[in-house]
């Protein structure tokens, strides 16, 4: 596609679909991107070499793009949050990154039992068809109840279920709970705990957890990671109660 002029030095050009460069001297100063998704929204990321390819990289795609545009990070990231800002992006909420120990011996977790009549199925362990059945009641409670802007991803990528990275809760021949843990980086990472509306409140989340954890201890992992919603107060308790700690945050901007 033809690149559009900004300035004596700097090219902005749409290479792909949901895809910009920025060009100075021929190099490649900056990149752009939108993707979709899963529950449907448009995310938009930039990484530049300095303000000016920032800033034009951001006017080329804001003039393409549809509303509203979301875009995530780091709250440490004062310069990156301050552009974006700059561009017209507000807050719309904050997550808490955690770091939890393993060890029962630092979470308490170690005596920690199901309740009576649920039993906790290990990883790899869970039936895929009954799983199924469980995600798609967490997706219609979702939809009745808060919606999915406030969820993780991981909730939507229902084509994307293993059960090897699942742990589940069964009550009476059902599923009712599940943990799923993301172990694509050296640092294993909760990405979901979910348990069905008429059974919450009951104990299941935290034996979930005590049982992934110690599976993560077993194999030699000392930590895992989680990021939290700030206004989830139930998860904060939860894992704050276990020794996690915070370690950052990142923000959510939209700009609408």
């Amino acid at each position: 596609m033809n690149p559009v002029e900004f300035s004596h030095t700097v090219l902005i050009s749409r290479v792909a679909s949901g895809r910009w460069h920025a060009l100075e001297d021929d190099l490649v100063v900056g990149r752009g991107e939108a993707s979709h998704r899963p529950d449907g929204r448009l995310f938009v990321s930039i990484d530049a070499w300095h303000g000016a390819a920032f800033e034009q990289l951001a006017e080329a795609m804001l003039a393409a793009l549809p509303r509203p545009l979301s875009t995530v990070v780091d709250e440490a990231d004062l310069d990156l949050t301050a552009q974006w800002q700059r561009a017209g992006f507000t807050t719309r909420r904050r997550e808490w990154e955690y770091r939890i120990p393993t060890d029962p011996r630092d979470t308490g977790l170690g005596p920690i039992l199901p309740p009576p009549g649920v039993t906790i199925k290990a990883f790899g362990s869970a039936e895929e068809a009954p799983l199924r059945a469980l995600d798609r009641t967490i997706r219609n409670e979702v939809e009745a109840g808060p919606g999915w802007p406030d969820m993780p991803a991981e909730v939507l990528a229902s084509p994307g279920l293993d059960p090897s990275n699942c742990a589940v809760a069964a009550q009476s021949g059902q599923y009712v709970g599940l943990l799923r843990v993301a172990t694509v980086t050296r640092l294993p990472r909760i990405g979901l705990i979910a348990v069905r509306a008429d059974r919450q409140r009951r104990g299941i989340a935290r034996a979930l957890l005590a049982h992934a954890l110690g599976a993560l201890h077993h194999i030699g992992k000392e930590t895992a990671s989680a990021e939290v919603t700030e206004s989830n107060a139930a998860a904060t308790a939860l894992f704050e109660g276990i020794g996690a700690r915070r370690t950052g945050s990142n923000l959510e901007l939209v700009l609408r």
